[in-house]
């Protein structure tokens, strides 16, 4: 049977299904899916599964398994012309399984998701749309003309990004337990396979890869109902009621190279869930945490505000309409109201926008019967919080009790704030501490069962709060400490947590980018790579001039949100701020908003020390070395940066504007690189 651009057929006790670049083959004999391409990849003997009560139960397990064929539906929407079937399997008295498919012309992936039916209403707080376990082989194939001796690794993706938790590549064997999505690859040829939840409306996904052997991929499993350590959980995941219930609809492609893929895994989520809308300028500027925490004043405020009125403003360091942000973080209360209110006059006369910080789920009180602000005494903290089973709140994280998103007196402690940044005249929030509102527990609104739906419930109001339309101006919304998803509710997430201003500090960020530079543009408008501190560190230990160099490379590099951290009233940090932010050549690289790319994925947990992004004029390469003691040489395969130097380039340093003249047939670039140093090259072709 031809459906358009797909064909459909029973092969041998498979219906299959085939759009020319990759095929379906549900097995009608023992309930199994197989995964192949074209180029040689597979995956195979996948099934589902679905917590029952106590019982685990298993797709190839039951008795009974078809595909209707004449209930193939043609399909157009977000992702193109495509198709949808249904593999179903049944067993008396257990829910009927249904495993939905999506395929598309012209794309290496399907979707694909699992609804588990009952006669009655029953819950379950585990669906697994695919699984596949074995002890010996391997459940995955790499495409044809692969090196089978090339290590595999398998992707850690953190939840969130808190505690300064890492992403992390493990070579097999290993044991990966990921969250929201992978990418098994080989990282030499870098053909791989990227799977992962495109929706984020009730699960949590959770992602296991495992293998025993360096050449066999044992064990794959990604599932909804992911509630640990890593989730910040202290409770099960909520359980989802109905008679049909649905798991998060999972992403499962191949790719040639698999930062690719995981480019696509990005747009994929974006198609059903775009990213918040920002048509403003590159958010650029300060913030306060890092240069003075909790001794941030009037005087740092507004003498930050003059001095890059004076200094930097005018000369290259501004966001496409010539302003900057000045954005008060943590402990802006301890200001008096008089102070605060003169504090932004003085920032929008400077032609400046004022930005504010707010933590709305978390409360950081140690006594839950404190009465709720704004409420003359008549709410207390404890009826807004997330409970337990037995009512009691949830236990602190980070030093705060959680909040309840869905409590109608959260929801208005929420919008009080929100609405007197706004008539404040501020035009940025930082917020912080999110993973607090998607915790598992028990919520004010009975129909709410998950810690992703209550998330959902608190970060719209969030997004519908400060939007344009109601309040009548632009207002950026930054997302600090949170959930990698949901998103869609901001304009700009923090890939790490805190880093400041020492080689250790750059490298653990370049480490985000490393495996996360994807989330740029497509979840939110913008990588934020923290505070960008030239001269101080979280110590107050001063940095040095390479130290601060690259801190300042790493954040240009990363899509991004440029906001500095330093004091300027100390003497060094003015002066690098004057060099380095008015260097109107990297200035221009960062107002791009464009991330690079890593050129490498083997790092493990650290950062790769090489990136790249092709532009127009050629292709953008920033090397970093992490050794604050030792000189670093980096020979770097012009091949391997995707440079085509046959008929001679030209480097040119974005620092310094020297250029090197390379001729010849040379196969390599040499760098070197003092202790803590990095470089912004631009190599282009000769005319």
């Amino acid at each position: 049977m031809i459906m358009g651009a797909f064909k459909l057929e029973l092969d041998n006790g498979e219906f299959v299904v085939d759009n020319g670049i990759m095929q379906a083959r549900a097995n009608v004999a023992d309930g199994s899916v197989t995964l192949r391409w074209s180029s040689g990849e597979a995956l195979i003997g996948l099934y589902a599964e679905a917590r029952y009560g106590l019982e685990k139960l298993r797709s190839t397990y039951y008795g009974k398994h078809y595909v209707k064929e004449a209930e193939a539906q043609q399909i157009t929407d977000g992702f193109g012309s495509g198709i949808r079937w249904t593999f179903v399997h049944e067993e008396l008295g257990k829910p009927v399984l249904r495993q939905h498919f999506r395929m598309y012309e012209q794309l290496p992936y399907v979707l694909t998701e699992l609804e588990a039916e009952s006669e009655f209403d029953w819950e379950t707080n585990e669906l697994t749309p695919l699984a596949a376990y074995l002890n010996d082989g391997s459940v995955l194939s790499f495409a044809d003309g692969t090196d089978p001796s090339e290590e595999i690794r398998a992707l850690f993706i953190p939840f969130d990004n808190d505690k300064w938790v890492r992403y992390a590549s493990h070579a097999i064997p290993c044991s990966v337990h990921s969250y929201e999505a992978t990418a098994i690859y080989r990282p030499a040829g870098r053909n791989g396979f990227v799977l992962g939840s495109v929706t984020h409306d009730r699960w949590k996904t959770g992602v296991v890869v495992e293998g025993t052997f360096a050449e066999a991929v044992g064990r794959l499993r990604i599932y909804g109902g992911a509630a640990d350590m890593q989730t910040r959980d202290t409770v099960a995941h909520g359980a989802i009621r109905g008679r049909s219930i649905t798991s998060p609809t999972i992403f499962v492609g191949a790719f040639a190279d698999y930062r690719n893929g995981l480019e696509a895994y990005g747009r994929a989520n974006a198609v059903l869930s775009p990213a918040l809308p920002w048509e403003g300028g590159i958010p650029m500027g300060w913030n306060s945490w890092s240069a003075v925490m909790s001794k941030l004043d009037y005087d740092v405020y507004t003498h930050t505000s003059d001095f890059f009125a004076k200094a930097l403003q005018q000369n290259g360091f501004a966001d496409d309409n010539d302003s900057l942000y000045v954005n008060f973080d943590a402990f802006w209360n301890s200001l008096p109201e008089e102070q605060l209110k003169d504090a932004v006059r003085r920032v929008k006369e400077n032609g400046q926008k004022p930005g504010i910080y707010y933590t709305p789920f978390a409360f950081w009180g140690s006594d839950p019967e404190t009465p709720v602000e704004g409420t003359d005494g008549r709410v207390l903290y404890r009826e807004i919080l997330i409970k337990d089973q037995a009512g009691r709140p949830l236990p602190k994280l980070d030093g705060a009790f959680p909040i309840d998103p869905t409590h109608p007196e959260a929801q208005e402690r929420i919008k009080r704030s929100l609405d007197s940044f706004v008539e404040l005249g501020f035009d940025y929030v930082k917020l912080d501490f999110l993973t607090h509102g998607a915790m598992e527990g028990r919520f004010h609104l009975e129909s709410v069962r998950t810690g992703i739906q209550a998330y959902n419930i608190g970060m719209a109001l969030i997004r519908d709060t400060l939007s344009p339309e109601r309040v009548g101006r632009p207002f950026l919304i930054n997302l600090s400490i949170a959930p990698l998803f949901p998103h869609g509710y901001a304009h700009s997430r923090r890939v790490s947590c805190d880093a400041f201003g020492t080689i250790n500090d750059t490298e653990y960020m370049l480490n985000a980018l490393t495996y996360g530079w994807w989330i740029n543009d497509s979840l939110y408008r913008f990588n934020d790579p923290d505070h960008v501190v030239l001269y101080r560190s979280d110590n107050q230990r001063s940095t040095s001039e390479h130290e601060g160099r690259s801190r300042l490379n790493s954040a240009v590099i990363a899509g991004t949100s440029l906001l500095l951290g330093d004091d300027y009233r100390v003497l060094e940090a003015a002066r690098r701020a004057k060099e380095w932010m008015t260097n109107r050549e990297v200035m221009a690289l960062a107002r791009r908003g464009e991330t690079f790319k890593p050129v490498e994925g083997k790092s493990g947990s650290k950062g790769e020390d090489l990136f790249t992004l092709r532009g127009e004029e050629g292709i953008y390469v920033a090397v970093f070395n992490f050794d604050e003691e030792k000189e670093s040489v980096k020979l770097v395969s012009f091949a391997r940066l995707g440079i085509d130097s046959s008929k001679g380039i030209v480097v040119r340093d974005l620092w310094s504007g020297q250029e090197q003249r390379i001729e010849g047939e040379s196969m390599e670039h040499r760098m070197e690189l003092a202790p803590a140093e990095s470089k912004l090259l631009l190599f282009k072709p000769t005319r």
